[in-house]
């Protein structure tokens, strides 16, 4: 009985995440649709990326102006981010959580965010690896789909 209970309950946690998953995705796609939507560029040029190489290890630092709505990638692997500045409200499969600097937090696998941004906010994750060059950290850190990031997460489970 309680093995069939606990069947159950992950049953329900991982339908409410494919619908979180699905609705992000679509709203995602709509939201790109918009005439005031920005990507490329003029993103990068609206919040700043910083990319700071120590030994081992890859530092990402993002500026995200007030007023601002934006969804993140979908990361990979688990990591640890620090919100240094800001304050911001974050959907994700989890729920909604208001964040306040300083804050810290993990992020894992299979995450994508809705961010909301009410006051200016810099945000930085740090990432093991011992890559250089963007795209190949790129490549390692994020998914393109939810399926590739789960399909990796249960390969690093396995190890």
């Amino acid at each position: 009985m309680q093995e069939q209970l606990v069947e159950t309950t992950n049953d329900i946690k991982e339908r409410k995440s494919a619908t979180f998953r699905e609705a992000i995705l679509s709203f995602e796609s709509e939201f790109l649709k918009q005439p005031s939507a920005v990507t490329g560029k003029v993103l990068n040029k609206l919040c700043p990326v910083k990319h700071t190489f120590v030994d081992g290890a890859y530092i990402r630092e993002i500026f995200m102006p007030k007023g601002t709505l934006l969804t993140s990638k979908i990361h990979k692997v688990l990591h640890p981010y620090f919100v240094m500045q800001g304050k911001c409200s974050v959907i994700t499969e989890e729920g909604i959580f208001e964040i306040v600097a300083p804050y810290h937090g993990l992020t894992k696998p299979a995450t994508k965010r809705l961010l909301q941004i009410h006051e200016d906010t810099i945000w930085i994750t740090v990432h093991v690896t011992k890559e250089r060059d963007l795209e190949k950290i790129e490549k390692q850190i994020i998914a393109e789909t939810f399926k590739e990031a789960l399909a990796y997460k249960k390969k690093e489970e396995l190890l």
